[in-house]
């Protein structure tokens, strides 16, 4: 009497089965935690420049004349994730903001010398807005 060794085909079916189930919940979850750690980049670049424009204000009384090129405020360089602007800046007020580039386009963070910082989605993205804080999670917590 001889006995057959393997796996039957339902067997490796099965098998099949439950690493496509596993892998469908694993992917959007570490995609997700990909996107969470890549906008800690512009939440740290807009943090460590609110600190550099406060320091040129100090120096100088009006924070025209700051994110230029060999000042003690430069604005941040370009990233592949995020591209960084200073749209304001006057006397008294600036806004710096970081727009998502990329796999993070949609994405806009922005943070002004009141230190109120705003998240504005726009398409692809399907995260919340929020004028009130930096958007870091996808259900819109801060």
């Amino acid at each position: 009497m001889t006995r057959s060794r393997g796996f039957t085909l339902i067997e490796l079916m099965i098998a099949v089965a439950i690493i496509a189930i596993l892998a469908a919940i694993a992917i959007p979850s570490y995609s997700e935690y990909v996107r969470r750690g890549r906008i800690t980049e512009a939440i740290s670049a807009l943090s460590g420049m609110r600190v550099k424009m406060e320091q040129f204000f100090q120096d100088n009384r009006t924070y025209v004349g700051a994110c230029a090129p060999l000042t003690v405020a430069p604005k941040p360089d370009d990233t592949t994730n995020f591209a960084y602007t200073c749209p304001t800046l006057a006397a008294t007020a600036y806004t710096i903001t970081a727009t998502g580039q990329g796999g993070l386009a949609g994405y806009a963070y922005s943070i002004d010398q009141s230190n109120v910082r705003s998240t504005v989605m726009t398409a692809p993205s399907t995260w919340p807005s929020s004028a009130t804080c930096w958007v870091l999670k996808k259900d819109g917590s801060c």
